[in-house]
């Protein structure tokens, strides 16, 4: 009596890593996603050069520790964009031997020394404060103080606006985290600039270093969403529901074609989503037409997440 070939269980993984073909489209998208981001990166990279020493000149002729503290920050900010640059570099490399799952995690942990540094800026924001709380020395040149924080409260505006706009489409925790500066950045000028205004009516010397604590207040809570953001990838955490019902809504699409599925796992790695699941396929059905299926529904996410590695694993419906 001849034997009746069994459909074994089977993994398979359609993602871009094990296909020459794919490989070579993500590869590409991996290459455009990185040129987009370090584009992106060049501009505020520009602007901060410029406002640091906008700044610090302003700071030598007015003797403003708040003028001082938006100098340190956007310096901070020139700092973070050049390490940036350096990391969404490294993210972008392709997969290899020592990292087969990609090189995204790189960008992660530059958003998270991000974080550090920024902390480490509002330190010495309030360490200014309060040896300014202790002089009676007196602040000069007021309407250039207010001139130059204005135009730096204008030019973040529009910076950051396009940042965040890239950062979205690109699904990049390390242009989140500058747009999210930049952000912050825009109110603290804006601050400065009212103290400044407020000073030259009032006399009143002490405004300057209590702006410059409510600055570092503002330092320090940009400082915890970038780090809160990057925590969540750097372990693992699942991508946000609405992506999730987007996958699930994909699945269910060839529902009939199925027994079920289950352990639907999801997290991100720089820019790009890792996604895998469980598929329980009916009994009768050949193993050739459950790898197609199985292609079928990789495509039709990648369709949606074109960054994704998607890794499905056959099973038989028992």
């Amino acid at each position: 009596m001849k034997a009746t070939p069994q459909t074994d269980s089977s993994q398979i993984d359609l993602s871009p890593t094990t296909s020459s073909q794919g490989t070579k489209n993500y590869n590409e998208a991996l290459r455009l996603t990185g040129v987009a981001r370090m584009q992106a990166l060049r501009v505020p990279l520009a602007s901060n050069a410029l406002l640091v020493v906008l700044k610090l000149v302003v700071w030598l002729f007015t003797g403003s520790v708040s003028v001082l503290s938006e100098a340190l920050h956007s310096g901070v900010d020139l700092v973070v964009t050049s390490l940036q640059l350096v990391s969404v570099r490294l993210a972008a490399r392709p997969a290899d031997a020592d990292h087969a799952y990609g090189h995204g995690k790189f960008e992660n942990i530059g958003a998270a020394f991000e974080a550090l540094l920024i902390l480490g800026t509002a330190g010495v924001v309030v360490a200014e404060a309060i040896q300014r709380i202790r002089s009676t020395m007196p602040i000069a040149h007021l309407d250039l103080g207010v001139g130059v924080m204005m135009l730096s409260a204008v030019v973040n505006i529009f910076v950051s606006r396009r940042l965040a706009q890239t950062a979205t489409i690109e699904q990049s925790p390390s242009l989140h985290a500058e747009a999210a500066q930049l952000r912050a950045d825009v109110w603290t000028a804006a601050g400065v600039a009212l103290a400044l205004i407020a000073i030259r009516f009032t006399h009143v010397w002490l405004i300057d270093p209590i702006i410059s604590l409510m600055i570092a207040g503002l330092i320090v809570k940009s400082a915890y969403d970038v780090s809160v953001r990057a925590l969540i990838d750097l372990t693992d955490g699942r991508l946000p529901p609405k992506d999730e019902v987007q996958i699930r809504a994909i699945i269910d699409r060839h529902r009939d074609l199925y027994a079920g599925y289950h352990k639907l796992r999801t997290r991100r790695s720089g820019g790009g989503e890792f996604i895998d699941f469980h598929l329980q396929m009916k009994g009768e059905m050949p193993l050739q037409q459950a790898h197609d299926l199985s292609d079928l529904i990789v495509v039709a996410i990648k369709d949606a997440f074109p960054r994704a590695h998607v890794l499905i694993h056959l099973e038989p419906d028992t």
